[in-house]
């Protein structure tokens, strides 16, 4: 399988509640984790292939940056090792297998093998939330970080040296102020919304009261808005339009 999209819009995680709700074990690497290997690479391969065959239940095996291992073997940068490393991916995965099922990930589905490309079975895009989606994401994570921030105690011995988490207040905080920042997180990724409200939590920790107010609130995506706005323009985006 292939999944493909923007960095932080949920590939992984997809690929766990796959294998999850499969039965199957779960096992991560990344495309950077060949290189280094040199030589060796063609040997760990295999190696990972007949590990997953060992499995009771079946593996799924997730290669996130796939395309730092599997891009086309005639670019001038890969390696010979690394050549070696992709046939042996090519020839472990040639046929049908009830051991394990691939699944890779790339920002740049682009740049794969065309031999890869051809053992995908399945497609799958991964595109950045549309404000609808946004909308819902901010409830999500509102709750978590947020609403939710201070209901679990530590219970062993321990809460006696740990500062527990202190319940949050939230005033005024509406869905019509959701959506507004719901609007203004155009091109945020689910990642970044997360961490968006990840750091409204610790702005509501460091104000006096412990209160989260619609004031502080549109301070923080504000702030936040900002940020990725900058990241943008260094990296030479130029911002997308909402479907």
């Amino acid at each position: 399988m292939l999944f493909y999209g923007p960095p932080g819009t949920g590939k992984t995680m997809a690929a766990r509640e796959l294998a999850r709700n499969s039965g199957l074990d779960y096992a991560l690497m990344t495309g950077g984790d060949v290189a280094p290997l040199g030589s060796q690479a063609v040997t760990k391969i295999h190696q990972l292939f007949d590990w997953a065959k060992k499995s009771n239940r079946g593996l799924l095996l997730f290669i996130d940056e796939a395309d730092a291992f599997l891009c086309e073997r005639n670019k001038t940068y890969m390696s010979e090792a690394q050549r070696s490393a992709l046939n042996a991916l090519l020839f472990r995965t040639g046929d049908q297998s009830k051991d394990i099922v691939l699944a890779l990930a790339t920002n740049r589905p682009g740049d794969l093998d065309s031999a890869v490309a051809d053992r995908i079975d399945e497609v799958l895009e991964f595109p950045l939330p549309g404000e609808d989606e946004r909308f819902k994401l901010l409830k999500l994570y509102l709750d978590k970080y947020v609403i939710r921030a201070g209901d679990k105690r530590e219970k062993s011995w321990l809460r006696f040296f740990r500062r527990q988490p202190q319940k949050i207040v939230v005033k005024g905080v509406t869905d019509d102020l959701i959506r507004e920042a719901a609007a203004k997180t155009q091109g945020f990724s689910g990642r970044e919304i997360a961490k968006m409200m990840a750091s409204v939590q610790a702005a509501v920790y460091g104000s006096k009261d412990c209160e989260l107010t619609p004031g502080l609130f549109r301070e923080v995506v504000d702030y936040k808005v900002a940020e990725h706005q900058q990241r943008r323009r260094l990296a030479g985006e130029e911002p997308k339009q909402d479907a």
